[in-house]
Parts: C-alpha cells; sequence; structure tokens
C-alpha cells in the first residue's frame, strides 16, 4: 500500500499500525511522488486530500486511469458531507476523518483490500467462463464452418440487439449464442438462456419478464425476469419457434421498445438487451401458416445465421472426433490416446442426423467403455450396434425406377415447397447451395428469382 501524506509523524503512525499486519509499505509527502509510485504499481492507498502540489482528489481519477481498480482511502481534516461525496464521485473507496483513528484506518485497508481482492476472482471467474466461448471453439476447418466462424466474430463486435441463430437440431446454435456473448463487449455482463419448449406459456412469461408479488396463486414474492436480470448482456431464447403467439406480441413488443412490464405490473422497465434467438424450424413456413408472427420473424432476422449440418461439413468430422475424444479422455482420466483409420472412416462414412451433438456423445460414449489406448470400430459398436432391418426412406418399385426422373421430382418438390428459395429447398435435401444450384442447371429447372437476403 502507499501512504501519502506530507506531515511525516502521520505517516510514520499509520506504518506503525499497519505493518505489523503483514502489509508492504510504500511513502510519499507529494502529489507527484505518490504518481510516480503509483505508475509501479500498488493495490491500495491512504491518501491525504491536502497536499503540497495540489489536492488528493484531483489525483483520484489519474491513478484510476492507470489502474482502474486500484482502492483508494481519503484523509481528510474536513468534517463536511460534501467534501466525503465529491471523493466518493472522484473515485475514492471510502474516506477517514483526521484526527485518525488508526484502528479504524486498518480496518478500512482491510476491507478494502478484500474488496480489491474480490474484484480480482471475479475477473479471473468470467475469464475462465468465457474462456471455452471464444471464437475458436467454433471447430472445423471446412468452408462452410469458416464462413459461420467470421460470420459470428463479426456479429459479436455490431451494436445489434436482435440476432437469429438457424440450424438443424445439434448443430451447435447454443455454442455459437455463447461465442457472441463472450466475444462482444457485452462479455462481463450475465448471459441468460432459456428453452422456449420447456416451459408452459404462464411459466415462460414469469421468466421472462419477472411478476410481482400476487400475481397469480404461486406468486408469493416479487421475482425479476431474465430480461431484467440480464441489463447490460445477452438473453438467450433457445426454440424460439414454440413460442405461443400471445407471448411472441410481448417479445415483440420489449424488442421494439426495450421495455417490458412485470406480469402483474403496471410499470414499465427499461433495460439494455441482445437477444439471440434460435430454432431448428423453418420460421418463414411458420409464418405462412400462421404459427409465428410475421413482424416478430422479420424484426428477429436482423442478423441471420445459419448453423450448416454435420453432412455438408464431413470433413470436419475427424476433426471434431479427435477433438472430443482428447477433452474427454481428459475428463475422465482415460488412457485413450486417438481413433483408429478404421475407426476413424466408418464416422466420416456415418450421416450423423444429430449432428454435432451426437458425434460428441458416440465418442463420450466409446471413450468411457474404451478397454484400450485408441477407439475402435468395436467401442463405437459397443454403444451403436448396427440396425439390421434398417427402415428405409424409400420403397424400391419391384419394376426398377428412372433415378434421373426420380431426382428431378425430388428437387420439383423443394422448389414448390420452398417457394423458389433455393437456400431453403437445398437445406430440405441435404445439399449445399452450390450443389443445388448444379442440379437446377443439370436438370434445366428454372427456380423463382431468390429474394433479398436469401443468400445471406
Amino acid at each position: 500500500m502507499l501512504l501519502v501524506d506530507d506531515e511525516r509523524l502521520i505517516r510514520w503512525s499509520l506504518r506503525q499500525r499497519l505493518e505489523p499486519e503483514g502489509y508492504r509499505i510504500l511513502e510519499a509527502a507529494t502529489g507527484a511522488e505518490a504518481m510516480r509510485l503509483v505508475e509501479d504499481g500498488v493495490d491500495l492507498v491512504l491518501l491525504d486530500n491536502r497536499l503540497p502540489d495540489g489536492e488528493g482528489v484531483d489525483l483520484l481519477p489519474k491513478m484510476r486511469r492507470i489502474n482502474p481498480d486500484i482502492v483508494v482511502i481519503m484523509l481528510t481534516g474536513h468534517s463536511s458531507v460534501e467534501h466525503a461525496v465529491l471523493a466518493i464521485k472522484a473515485g475514492a473507496w471510502h474516506y477517514a476523518r483526521k484526527p485518525l483513528d488508526l484502528d479504524e484506518v486498518a480496518l478500512l485497508v482491510q476491507k478494502g483490500l478484500e474488496t480489491t481482492q474480490l474484484r480480482s476472482q471475479v475477473k479471473n471467474l468470467r475469464a475462465a467462463a468465457s474462456q471455452p466461448f471464444g471464437p475458436d471453439s467454433v471447430i472445423g476447418e471446412s468452408t462452410a464452418i469458416k464462413a459461420a466462424r467470421v460470420m459470428l466474430q463479426k456479429i459479436a463486435r455490431t451494436p445489434a440487439t436482435t440476432i437469429l441463430l438457424g440450424g438443424e437440431s445439434g448443430t451447435g446454435k447454443d455454442l455459437a449464442a455463447k461465442v457472441i456473448h463472450y466475444s462482444s463487449e457485452r462479455a462481463e455482463k450475465p448471459f441468460m438462456n432459456i428453452t422456449c419448449s420447456a416451459l408452459q406459456e404462464t411459466l415462460l412469461e414469469s421468466e421472462l419478464f419477472g411478476h410481482e408479488k400476487g400475481a397469480f396463486t404461486d406468486a408469493k414474492t416479487q421475482k425479476k425476469g431474465l430480461l431484467e436480470m440480464a441489463d447490460g448482456g445477452t438473453v438467450f431464447l433457445d426454440e424460439i419457434g414454440e413460442m405461443s403467439l400471445s407471448l411472441q406480441s410481448k417479445m415483440l413488443r420489449f424488442l421494439e421498445e426495450k421495455s417490458f412490464k412485470r406480469v402483474g405490473s403496471s410499470r414499465d422497465i427499461r433495460v439494455d438487451v441482445r437477444v439471440i434467438a434460435a430454432t431448428n424450424r423453418d420460421l418463414e413456413a411458420e409464418v405462412q401458416s400462421g404459427r409465428f408472427r410475421e413482424d416478430l420473424y422479420y424484426r428477429l432476422r436482423v442478423l441471420p445465421v445459419v448453423l450448416p449440418p454435420l453432412r455438408q461439413r464431413t470433413g470436419d468430422i475427424p476433426i471434431l472426433a479427435d477433438y472430443f475424444c482428447v477433452r474427454f479422455a481428459k475428463e475422465f482420466h482415460k488412457n485413450v490416446r486417438g481413433i483408429d483409420d478404421e475407426a476413424r472412416h466408418m464416422l466420416e462414412a456415418h450421416r450423423w442426423p444429430g449432428n454435432v451433438r451426437e458425434l460428441k456423445n458416440a465418442v463420450e460414449r466409446a471413450v468411457l467403455l474404451a478397454d484400450g489406448d485408441k477407439l475402435t470400430t468395436d467401442d463405437f459398436l459397443m454403444v451403436a450396434p448396427p440396425n439390421p432391418s434398417k427402415e428405409r426412406l424409400l420403397a424400391l418399385p419391384a419394376t426398377g425406377l428412372d433415378l434421373d426422373s426420380l431426382e428431378r421430382d425430388l428437387v420439383e418438390q423443394a422448389i414448390e415447397r420452398t417457394r423458389g428459395n433455393q437456400t431453403h429447398a437445398a437445406q430440405l435435401l441435404g445439399l449445399s447451395r452450390d450443389q443445388m444450384r448444379y442440379r437446377l442447371e443439370k436438370l434445366g429447372i428454372v427456380a423463382g428469382k431468390s429474394r433479398a437476403g436469401d443468400l445471406a
């Protein structure tokens, strides 16, 4: 700590009281000398307000610019409340009046250092929490996943408050939401998430907006909702396509006005929250069927990101499998050092309808049950034995069929169902956009002109 006072006797008295507590103490008689020592690094400053070269309160902002976490306790001979308030506003943690009660000062020092230690612990915990969710946590080297990774980083840096994540179940929408949050300026604020399909409408409304005491039968106390608790941060609404129409209208009002009312209250509450919504449904089709509000859809779709299914990034399968193998071997203290070639080829050949989540679960189970130092096909077959009576998607007629005609028919159906939207049609058939365009050209099918944002 640093003692700053032009009276040598006061510095000596403070040193005699505080040094036995184990503190390493520096001294300064002027503001200029104090600033040089602060630049070298101190945790706490006992700062007299009247110094030969100025007022201590004027040094406070400079000290905090050098070290935002520094704890400053003002030593003041002024007994006025106004002066103490001025010091606190300037950045002082607390103040002590002269003549000093040395035991009181010692207690203030102890509490002040506990505060700075707590701040440091919180910073470390936040850093540890955000570390797994940096852009590099989106594993893969395929063109599709690289593009998604770049898009997530760009979105994180924008001030946009509404983002829509699309993609099949298991493609990593929850991870993408965390990457956006922890790569943004909101990283030190809360990240709150809720699955919209997990709760009934009334409970979901209460969880999102909160409620007042007595708002309904079980409302014994007032409760803050996720939107209020996440002020300054992010709320992730998973499976938003499951939200009821009445609740959709309230969510739209919040997105438009940045305010809401707790259940049972008439008072508006304003918050600054980024909303990331995710769905594995075709929301455009849901809008056409009347199950999702069109205005909410377009309000959410300011920045849409569609995460690719694993079958469109097969080159990433061995990369992901190796990553999960190392991770779970470490977590379960297993002597598993990799995956043999035969098992690797088997993983690459599988279509993975459950996407990355299914692959992760398969590797986790294989590591848990493995006896050797490498995962083999037997390890994966033990947890997911092949089904000899596999259900066929299409029964081949006894007389055979024309494969080209079948392909044309399926492509035309996909185009008709999506009203000419080539991107959505490709998703229905498990194709990339380029593969879809190739088939349209090969088959001579003219699709409707893509609307604005179709290829976003």
